[in-house]
């Protein structure tokens, strides 16, 4: 309540009591009791006509007081964490970090990636080199809270200089506290200000506008450097001026580097690399694996021992739940099952419902980038169960790509548009699914959508369906092992039709993974002497002869010669075909022998 309308109020109670009340002596005079009245109307009147013109006289009509009360106080600290082992990997980052700090000018540099790719730790050391070079640093850690960021800014500002008659001008309102901290920050160099984990920008404030109107809590404008963490990558939060620094996983031989900083006795070298490269080189599960073998009692204690465990206890290892993670951030982001929820939650919240359906169904697919056209509202519909268009299922892949849950090799440019996830993020999403459902009906939606995308593909004229060709091919071998013996042949139909579009496009390599699969299948489920099985045997010496593979299929040719005598005769038209394949993979291995036999000559 402001001072004007507690004396009002206090001047109206007075007024109420003395004409209800029984009145005391002193209050039968009634020219001392209207003297009084009239005393507190003065000073309820003058009180009122104080605010209006403090509301007068501030900017954009009046600015509200701010509640300062713990600026200048502090409450918490500010200082950077400790790093507490080397930072590996990171030397082109740092050195961006480093020159900006120590430029004539000041700036903004956005540290940027998905969960568990060590953002907070990246800025903690900028922090420590920052400080070692004798700048002032502040850390604050955002806390989804507008107000108390401006209090921390505010804070920083004052331990930078900013007067305290400044700050009182923004408790009583007469300035925008926001302007005053800035209009301080321009005037000071030599600091680095880190606001970490900033995961939800357009919340920062103050107001609604966003933070690429630099007219907010993070600018550029300032005479040192504000350095921001945030899962958020993308260009339109962070607007033109600011320096994105997005974060990648780790290059193997550092990655591995970081297992031996942590495990020295665990391994060797080619060891520990390997493990990093099970890991993707996310540096939240390389600390998680190697604090893990650097515990005395932990059951697995090298490297290799670590990685083969994960194909069968990645439940128990990365996979494993926390209990307090739901409720406490902090806590979601130093697990790597939870760490990346929290941009699910996010996204969610921001309306991208479908973001986490959509990611479910594509760490459902394979390891491998998948093409765009088939992520199609009819196959996320046809999964979920959920209503979908087309511009909901391209927000939420905005979304994901947005928080760096998404890759797209090769840039997202036509003809090859493609979508990727990071191997943890799928491994641990799709571990985290329902089981049996909802997988069950998403493997069905996921195969019917398979075979359409090849029916589509393999009809397209030239050579316009080879590039998603190749893309879909290494998907198509669990679609295939999916099947049951009722939908056999409509899947090896759906793998040969593509393999055949490989093979005219020249993708040998993608062409030789679907023979291979088929001819496992078949000989599987039909026996090794069916004519099918022998006709997947032709189709794969074929593939193995295009990819000059020619001792492997000249032996498969003649293997398949031999059963085709046996079962079809020595007449049929398949046996003539082989017998004629084998005499040209005969032609080709005699070819490369004398090729080879004449190279040897002129070296001699």
């Amino acid at each position: 309540m402001s001072g004007s309308s507690a004396a009002i109020a206090f001047l109206v109670a007075i007024v109420t009591n003395y004409v209800t009340a029984q009145p005391p002596k002193w209050a039968e005079n009634t020219v001392l009791v209207w003297s009084v009245f009239a005393g507190l109307a003065v000073v309820s009147l003058g009180l009122f006509f104080w605010e209006r013109r403090l509301a007068a006289g501030a900017p954009d009509g009046g600015v509200r007081p701010v509640p300062l009360g713990r600026i200048a106080a502090g409450g918490h600290s500010m200082n950077p964490p400790t790093v507490p082992a080397p930072v590996r990997g990171r030397e082109a980052e740092l050195e961006r970090i480093e020159n900006l700090v120590r430029g004539p000018g000041g700036g903004m540099a956005v540290v940027c990636g998905a969960g568990g790719l060590g953002k907070t730790t990246l800025a903690a050391e900028a922090a420590a080199q920052a400080r070692a070079d004798g700048r002032v640093v502040v850390w604050i850690r955002w806390r989804d809270d507008p107000e108390r960021l401006g209090q921390d800014l505010a804070q920083a500002a004052h331990i930078l200089g900013l007067p305290e008659a400044r700050l009182e001008e923004a408790r009583t309102g007469r300035v925008s506290l926001v302007d005053a901290v800035w209009e301080h920050l321009a005037t000071v160099t030599g600091w680095l200000i880190v606001v970490d984990n900033v995961d939800t920008p357009t919340r920062v404030g103050p107001g609604s506008g966003p933070p690429t109107a630099y007219r907010g809590w993070l600018r550029p404008h300032g005479g040192g450097v504000l350095l921001v963490t945030s899962r958020d990558t993308t260009r339109q939060t962070w607007g033109p001026d600011a320096d994105l620094l997005h974060l990648q996983p780790l290059a193997d031989e550092a990655a591995g580097t970081v297992l031996l900083d942590a495990a020295p006795h665990a391994g060797t070298e080619a060891e520990a690399e390997a493990l990093a490269v099970r890991l993707g080189g996310l540096p939240l599960a390389l600390n998680a694996a190697g604090a893990y073998l650097s515990v005395p009692t932990s059951r697995h204690r090298t490297f290799a021992a670590y990685q083969h465990a994960l194909e069968t206890e990645f439940a128990d290892l990365l996979g494993a739940e926390h209990p307090t993670a739901a409720t406490d951030p902090e806590t979601a982001r130093r697990v790597v099952r939870h760490t990346w929820d929290l941009s699910l939650d996010q996204l969610h919240s921001d309306g991208y419902t479908l973001a986490r359906p959509v990611l479910q169904l594509l760490a459902l697919l394979e390891p491998a980038p998948v093409p765009r056209t088939l992520i199609t509202p009819e196959l996320v519909a046809d999964a979920t169960g959920l209503p979908t268009t087309a511009a909901t299922v391209d927000a939420a892949l905005a979304g994901l790509h947005q928080y760096g849950l998404l890759r797209t090799p090769g840039g997202g440019v036509p003809p090859v548009n493609q979508l990727q996830l990071h191997r943890l993020v799928r491994e641990v999403t799709a571990h985290t699914l329902t089981r049996p459902e909802p997988t069950t009906a998403w493997f069905a939606a996921i195969d019917e959508h398979l075979a359409r995308a090849v029916e589509a593909t393999t009809s397209m004229p030239g050579r316009a369906g080879w590039p998603t060709a190749r893309l879909l091919a290494p998907h198509l071998p669990a679609h295939l092992d999916r099947s049951t013996q009722r939908g056999l042949t409509t899947a090896v139909n759906t793998l040969n039709d593509l393999a055949g579009a490989l093979s005219v496009a020249g993708a040998a390599s993608e062409e030789l993974l679907l023979r291979r699969h088929l001819l496992d299948a078949e000989t599987r489920l039909l026996g090794p002497d069916h004519p099918d099985t022998l006709g997947g045997r032709h189709n794969l010496a074929n593939a193995l002869n295009r990819l000059g593979e020619y001792q492997q299929a000249t032996d498969l040719h003649r293997e398949t010669l031999t059963a085709r005598e046996r079962v079809l005769g020595p007449e049929h038209p398949d046996t003539l075909t082989s017998r004629n394949n084998l005499a040209n993979a005969q032609a080709r291995l005699a070819e490369v022998g004398r090729r080879r036999w004449w190279q040897r000559g002129r070296r001699r």
